[in-house]
């Protein structure tokens, strides 16, 4: 009788510790993803000026408008003219005036880089005419 009692007491004590509720099932399981666990930004980058196929001057004063959005790995920018690396952009949104540019055809790049400068795969290029 007393073993009885003491399984009963016992149990009492081991329900008001649990509070007495019964174990959530797979169905009663929130499968919602809440708003503080958004994924986050994708690395974007607008090339604003010059267009595709632009002309420019190459006597004249000739400027790059961008606007980056940094998201994953990126860090910051590196800007490349026939693939040779001419500066590294740590604004995401501004303006980059060309010192000088060769005669010809040419292609100018943005690429979002890491902290270590490694290429993240994000790149956007236009290819303009300089006369």
């Amino acid at each position: 009788m007393k073993c009885a009692a003491l399984i009963a007491t016992l149990s009492v004590f081991v329900l008001a510790a649990c509070g007495n509720k019964p174990a959530e099932t797979p169905a009663q399981i929130s499968t919602e993803t809440p708003t503080e666990k958004l994924a986050p930004a994708v690395s974007k980058i607008d090339i604003i000026s010059p267009a595709e196929g632009a002309k420019l001057d190459a006597k004249a004063d000739n400027k790059l408008d961008y606007n980056i959005t940094l998201g994953g790995d990126g860090d910051h920018a590196h800007l490349y003219v026939d693939d040779r690396r001419v500066d590294m952009l740590r604004q995401t949104k501004g303006s980059y005036s060309f010192d000088y540019l060769d005669q010809g055809k040419r292609e100018i790049c943005i690429r979002i880089v890491d902290h270590g400068h490694s290429s993240i795969g994000v790149e956007r290029c236009v290819n303009v005419m300089v006369e």
